[in-house]
Order: structure tokens, then sequence, then C-alpha cells
């Protein structure tokens, strides 16, 4: 929804202040937290390696969602709630109040106050959604461990307001960006310790401490970025883990290019294993979702923890709505084994509470006619997200 407002916003380019809903409060499985999303995909995975009972499952699913309000993971929902703070078109601590917290109400109040003076100056979203404005939100996004469909949004969000940006862009700004907070799906937190740590103040104060961010970017409050991060505290290091000792050294999204992907693909580092950054592996082939399905769990089929997994026809012209189903879970039999991770490649979307060593959004997409669209069952693919590569070795 964010980026949707966000884009109408835009193109009518009238006063605007966005507030998110916010975060669900932490969910809680015998004596754990769990995050909403991710765990979905872990427990799914332990229940078809036998490591979890159904019912099990469904306890752990009842302990989740414990209040109204998005995913507590840095989910798409929570980078978006995060890109509009980041963006300087929502309030300040717009990322992290959780949605049942009193001050979501108190910050939905102060956005009604604010926006009245934007109308008597006239303060349009074109004036605070400028290209100083989108660096800083692609670098905010290295450092919370964003999703994957953030590059999407935001490049559509740029494009109503009359800023060219593209997949250069993210690269080049997140290449020397670390992740430093420790979230669910690439780390440990949720939201809800997010916003008690500090929230995205502190993460903006950190980075423009290392010279990240562009301090004179406006905001919708009236002052600038730099004024609002000024001095602004981090109460848990844990959470919010300074720049000298990140999650992930480089945690931008990179983007990869080859003669699979001429014209880009994404992966998420902070998400990945690292031992498959560099990989080289025989393509397993899917040629559909549906093809997927009924595929997968297949006893016979040839398919070992080396392998590379390859979803086609699931981009925006092949699926319409563009699917998130580039984590295509692992089949039971590797699961059984211990395997917890492959290489898995599609022109699809991807939650952003799910991870893995996902490449995505391969383009062209399968059915525009792109290069994925001739990977053949034991076909080699060279992954090489170090040096930005994705190639077929044909």
């Amino acid at each position: 929804t964010t980026p949707s407002l966000l884009m109408g916003a835009a193109s009518c380019n009238l006063p605007t202040i966005a507030v998110s809903g916010g975060p669900m409060l932490n969910g809680k499985f015998r004596g754990q937290d769990i995050g909403s999303g991710t765990h979905v995909w872990k427990f799914a995975e332990d229940v078809k390696a036998g490591r979890m009972k159904v019912e099990d499952f469904l306890a752990a699913e009842q302990g989740q969602s414990r209040s109204a309000g998005s995913c507590m993971t840095m989910g798409t929902a929570s980078t978006m709630a995060s890109m509009v703070e980041a963006l300087g078109i929502g309030m300040p601590d717009n990322a992290a109040i959780p949605a049942v917290d009193s001050r979501r109400g108190v910050l939905a109040q102060l956005a009604g106050r604010q926006i009245v003076d934007l109308v008597h100056r006239d303060v349009t979203i074109s004036q605070i959604l400028t290209r100083q404005a989108f660096e800083n939100a692609i670098r905010v996004n290295g450092a919370i461990g964003g999703s994957t469909n953030a590059v999407l949004h935001l490049i559509a969000i740029a494009h109503r307001v009359g800023v060219d940006l593209s997949l250069d862009d993210w690269d080049r700004l997140g290449r020397d960006v670390p992740t430093i907070v420790d979230l669910m799906p690439s780390g440990r937190f949720l939201m809800e310790d997010f916003y008690y740590a500090g929230g995205l103040a502190a993460v903006m104060a950190s980075l423009d401490g290392a010279g990240f961010l562009h301090r004179d970017a406006m905001t919708v409050s009236g002052k600038m970025i730099g004024e609002l991060v000024d001095g602004a505290p981090n109460y848990n290091s844990e959470v919010i883990r300074p720049l000298d000792r990140p999650l992930t050294r480089e945690g931008g999204i990179s983007v990869l290019r080859g003669n699979l992907a001429p014209n880009g693909a994404v992966i998420k580092p902070s998400a990945a294993t690292p031992a498959l950054m560099q990989h080289r592996g025989r393509a397993v082939v899917f040629e559909n979702i549906e093809h997927y399905y009924a595929r997968i769990d297949d006893p016979d089929l040839d398919i070992d923890a080396s392998s590379v997994m390859v979803l086609k026809n699931c981009g925006p012209r092949g699926y319409p709505g563009m699917a998130e189903v580039g984590n295509m879970p692992l089949p039971a039999k590797l699961l059984k084994q211990g395997v917890s991770d492959m290489v898995r490649i599609s022109d699809a979307r991807m939650s952003g509470t799910a991870y893995g060593t996902v490449v995505l959004h391969v383009a062209p997409e399968a059915a525009a006619g792109g290069a994925l669209a001739l990977v053949r069952d034991g076909d080699l693919i060279d992954l090489d997200v170090a040096g930005r590569r994705l190639e077929l070795l044909v």
C-alpha cells in the first residue's frame, strides 16, 4: 500500500505526509521471539523435514500475530515504513512504533497538524522527494537489511516525481554500506526491539557520522534530515550495531549482470549464505510456479545441495502481479539431509520476510524473451556476487 499511495500522491504533486500503520508486537512461542513470515518459512521447512509436528506449527502460528499491525520482521512493510522516514516524507519515528503503541496514534495526530502547515506553505511532495532523498533511502535500506521489493518501489516512486533512479544507483550507493540493524530475516531481533533501541533515527545518525547521508535533504517536519538525526541515541548496540561491528560488511542490494540477466537481477547479501555467494552449479528448472509445486518433492527429482534452482515465468508479464515466490522452499529430501540453503534464481519477487541465497527480478524476464527462458535442466550457472556476475555457461 505504501508505494501505491506515494505514487498517487506524487502524480498529484500535493502536500503529502505518509503515516504507516506500524508493525505487530513481537511474536512469542515457547520462550522465544518469532518473526512473522520469517518463522513461517523456517517452521514450514522444519515440518517438511520431520523436525516439527503440524500441531506445533499451528501453535506457533497463533503466537506469531499477537496484535494488529504489519510484519514485525524487516519485511517489505517495515522496510517501506523505514523508507518513508528516510525519504523525509513521514514524521520522525514513523518506521518502528508498534501499531498498538499509543505513540503511533500520537504520531498520526502530529502528522495531521503538520500537513496543515505544509498546505499553507505549499510544500508539495516533489519538493521532499528529491534525488538526495532517494539516495539517502537507498543507503538506509542497506543499513537496515531492507527488502528487495524496495528496489522496485523506490524506482517507481522516483519516476513519478521525475527523478531518474536506476538499478545502477542501487548498486553504487549500496556497495559500501554495512548492515547494522540485526533484525530478522537477516538477523535476530524484531521491530519492537528496533523501536526501543532508538529506531531509524539512531541508524541514520550512525550513517550520517560516516558521511553516508545528504544532511540537507528536506523533510515534512520542516527540518533537514541532518537536523533530525543529530545526536539521536542508540539504546541497544546489539540491535543497532556500530558501523565497525556490522551484521554484514556489504549490506546494500547487489545488482548482478551477465548473459543470464543482461538488464540486471538483484540479491540481498545480508540474508544470503556467505559460502554460496560465489557458486557454480547445475540448473534444476521449473517452467512456472505450478511446475515447481508439482515437481519439487518428487523423490526422483535429480537435485542436490550444489544444484541451482531456476524458476521461470513469474515476472510482471509472465505472472501479473510478479508473485513473491522467488524463495522457492527446498525439496523435502534435502531438508531431511540438513541442507538449509541453495542458490535460487528467478524473475519473481520475494517476500521481505524471506531469506536465502536468492537471485530475483532477472531481466528481461522469461515471458519477455529473456535468456532465463532458455535455461534447461543440467545447464551450468555461475554466480559471483562480489563480481556482480550471473552467467549461463553455454
